[in-house]
């Protein structure tokens, strides 16, 4: 017994070397975090709102009864994201692509040299070697460590006459389509080899049974990104939209316009990689990791859209589609489909018109956007009262809201809702982010005695 007590004294001792914690219960230091608002984002604080119509629902859908719902704090994007905006994302897969085909054909061409280090063909590469090969200069392996990283430091090349050799142009080459296939003398990617892959856990899942194994709610997706353009085309037959088939994802000229033809699944792609766009950064400057972008719920939706106005027909207030100098507060289908009453045929830039007071802009109009929620006709009905939101995985009916540039002015209501399939894409559906606002909350709502 004596022995065991001596052994407890030692190893209390030697367990409190090096602490300065005093004996005390002080918890584990972590790194410093500072609250950091998103580039492009709005702060909407936290609160209780009457969700649902608040007015007459002239089609007599009766599938938004009011209640009085709250949701947490969160960021939100002030535009829909651009066609430069997810550019960025189309770019950084091909390139992505690119560079995985370039690192691999230095291991088959035998360009990466061995050493002493037993990681063999993973050896380490440093960007200032001069002697690199140019396969070399897009693969950077940690050393002593066999996971190959991509070196997105060194810049493709692109154009034919700067190739450095033939095998470089065959890796490039090969993304393009066919010259057969191309017309006008122009070179023409092959977007649908653009193809993002991702893993995410099905919390969900998980949290409805127990039992199961962690490695059957790990998900893995992996989809083409590009948008389809042909909605143009498809979305309005007998009309001659091809100039926007033509030119809109792609021509600087609409840079800054809401990126449409997306789906679902490729908007919460989309979401994925700014997650990991961001976290590979704040990991590079050992900063602690941002928690993961996301689609809106239904409930985050509405509450950012009425901008803190309770019952509110519109983001501006309402009831009415025009300010008092007889000008149309938003880009919709106004006076029996004169399209251009209202400034615009189609879209306009993601900022046009002036923002409500949680400073977002088009909420409602312009492009109508997808949201992470189901559509139940019902919803209302049985969902929470706090941060309340439908997604059942089995149903491929996905809210959006907020209605668009071909829409008549009941759909711009922030309280009309309307749904598209989840593998569907439209000329006239984009999408915005959020992010969840962590720390102390913060809310809009004022206290009460």
């Amino acid at each position: 017994m004596k022995k065991i007590f001596l052994i407890t004294i030692v190893i209390a001792f030697v367990s409190s070397c090096g602490s300065n914690d005093r004996g005390e219960l002080v918890g584990v230091k972590g790194k410093r975090w500072h609250p950091e608002k998103p580039y492009g984002m709005s702060l909407v604080p936290g609160g209780a709102f009457v969700m649902g119509k608040s007015d007459d629902d002239i089609a007599d859908v009766q599938n938004a009864p009011t209640r009085t719902v709250s949701v947490r704090s969160f960021y939100m994007d002030e535009t829909e994201i651009t066609n430069s905006e997810y550019r960025q994302f189309v770019h950084w897969v091909r390139d992505s692509i690119l560079r995985l085909r370039l690192a691999e054909m230095a291991d088959l061409e035998g360009k990466i040299p061995d050493d002493e280090s037993g990681i063999g063909a993973y050896a380490y590469v440093s960007i200032e070697d001069e002697d690199l090969t140019p396969y070399e200069k897009y693969m950077i392996d940690t050393y002593g460590d066999e996971q190959r990283k991509l070196n997105r430091d060194v810049d493709l090349i692109f154009k034919t006459d700067e190739y450095p050799d033939e095998l470089y142009s065959e890796v490039i080459d090969n993304m393009y389509l066919p010259m057969e296939e191309s017309y006008n003398g122009q070179r023409t990617w092959d977007v649908s080899q653009f193809e993002f892959e991702y893993s995410y856990m099905d919390i969900q899942q998980a949290a409805k049974n127990k039992d199961i194994a962690r490695s059957d709610v790990i998900k893995i997706e992996a989809l083409p990104i590009y948008p389809d353009t042909t909605v143009w085309i498809r979305d309005f037959e007998y009309s001659y939209n091809e100039p926007m088939h033509n030119d809109y994802f792609w021509h600087q000229a609409y840079g800054n316009y809401p990126v449409v033809g997306i789906s679902h699944q490729q908007a919460q792609a989309f979401c994925q990689w700014r997650t990991l766009l961001k976290n590979t950064y704040k990991k590079s400057k050992d900063q602690e990791f941002v928690n993961g972008f996301r689609l809106p719920s239904e409930a985050e939706w509405e509450y950012a859209a009425r901008g803190g106005l309770e019952g509110a027909t519109y983001p501006w207030g309402g009831p009415y589609t025009k300010n008092d100098r007889g000008c149309f507060m938003a880009n919709f289908k106004p006076l029996r489909g004169n399209y251009a009453a209202d400034q615009a045929l189609y879209t306009v830039e993601a900022d046009a018109y002036e923002p409500n007071d949680y400073n977002l802009y088009n909420m409602s109009g312009n492009v109508s956007e997808w949201v992470m929620s189901s559509y139940e006709e019902s919803s209302y009905e049985y969902s929470s009262s706090i941060n309340p939101n439908v997604n059942d995985a089995d149903n491929q009916r996905k809210v959006v809201r907020g209605g668009s540039w071909k829409d008549v002015a009941y759909f711009l209501q922030v309280s009309s809702r309307d749904y598209e399939y989840a593998d569907s894409a439209r000329s006239y559906i984009g999408f915005r982010t959020v992010q969840d606002y962590m720390g102390t909350d913060v809310t809009a709502n004022e206290a009460t005695n």
